[in-house]
């Protein structure tokens, strides 16, 4: 395998271990409310996150954290508070990646079915 070939597989597979990062941290219902909160605001400190359930700002937290390590929250320094604002381009990427897959199995069930109608 040519040193081309080799960072080829390299950078196909980090872009997976990306989107199995974003799929993860996304497989989470109180992951999927912080990301609801941040999407449609300014960022906001953990404590106002925590406003209105019954989490702790530790919990909070840590999903942040989950978030931010997918790329999907960024953590900003606002004198002695912290912030989280939601990044939007990670999921787009995910967006795209999911209709290449979608165009996939729909030209493979195509060729499927015109398989079974030749038959």
């Amino acid at each position: 395998m040519s040193t081309l070939e080799t960072q080829s597989a390299l950078d196909q597979r980090a872009a997976l271990d990306q989107r199995a990062a974003l799929f993860a941290a996304l497989g989470d219902g109180t992951r999927l409310g912080l990301i609801a909160k941040l999407s449609g605001s300014q960022p906001q400190s953990i404590s106002r996150l925590a406003e209105g359930t019954a989490l702790t700002r530790q919990a909070i937290t840590k999903h942040l954290k989950v978030l931010e390590g997918a790329g999907i929250v960024r953590g900003i320094k606002s004198g002695r508070e912290n912030l989280f604002e939601f990044q939007a381009q990670p999921l787009r990427e995910l967006e795209r990646y999911l209709d290449t897959v979608a165009r996939q199995w729909e030209d493979t069930l195509g060729r499927l079915k015109a398989f079974v109608e030749q038959g």
